[in-house]
């Protein structure tokens, strides 16, 4: 049976921006993994929010971001410019991470990245930027190879997930993991493509991130899976 889920509307300060996000906390929750989405997506992203509650039933809370602003949202509709802004959605989340330790029940809680498509290099990003705060980073379909300079600081461990019918996408991962020092690994999806619709394939992206979030975030969880 699933736990119960505090799940809620937030609004994250970030300093440059007020940004709207969904929380959700399950009981005893034991880490929290924030969310960038990627090109053109939101926080109501069925793919990330089928991910975030395989995570919530690990035990990890999730806050689910929109990186850019209603108005933002719009403009870039037309004009598809924010949404390759690294920078700026770096600068964000990486205001939502200070943002975590205002928050009463979020304060001091071990924090991971999740990151799709351009989110992903925001991802990585944030995490070279505060490499004391977050734990782990997971890439879903993601282009790390944005991330550029910033890749050689991150020292977060790093899972790339790739969908094996994905293959430009597969070679931006491999060259930007030869820049990484951090502890990083691709996995390949067979028979998936960029965006994992292939039935059966996200749930291998959740349960992949879901390992990779409790083996870095949960310890003692992983050490009891191990035994």
């Amino acid at each position: 049976m699933r736990s119960t889920i505090d799940e809620r509307t937030v609004r994250v300060a970030t300093g440059t921006a007020m940004l709207d996000a969904t929380l959700a906390l399950p009981q005893d929750v034991a880490g929290l993994v924030l969310f960038a989405h990627g090109s053109g997506s939101s926080r109501h992203s069925p793919r990330n929010r089928f991910v975030a509650g395989v995570l919530q039933d690990a035990g990890l809370g999730t806050l689910l971001l929109d990186l850019l602003t209603p108005d933002e949202e719009r403009i870039d509709a037309r004009t598809r410019e924010q949404r390759f802004d690294i920078g700026m959605l770096a600068d964000r989340l990486v205001g939502a991470l200070w943002w975590v330790d205002t928050e009463d029940d979020l304060r001091g809680l071990p924090v991971g990245l999740f990151g799709a498509s351009t989110g992903a290099a925001a991802a990585l990003v944030a995490a070279a930027r505060r490499t004391e705060r977050v734990e782990a980073v997971v890439s879903r379909g993601g282009r790390p190879d944005l991330a550029a300079e910033n890749l050689p600081d991150v020292e977060a461990p790093t899972l790339l997930i790739v969908g094996g019918e994905d293959e430009t996408v597969i070679d931006l991962n491999q060259r930007a993991m030869d820049h990484m020092v951090a502890p990083t690994r691709l996995e390949i999806v067979a028979g998936a493509t960029h965006l994992f619709e292939e039935p059966g394939t996200l749930e291998q992206v959740a349960e992949l991130a879901r390992d990779w979030f409790v083996d870095h975030l949960i310890p003692d969880e992983a050490d009891e899976r191990a035994t």
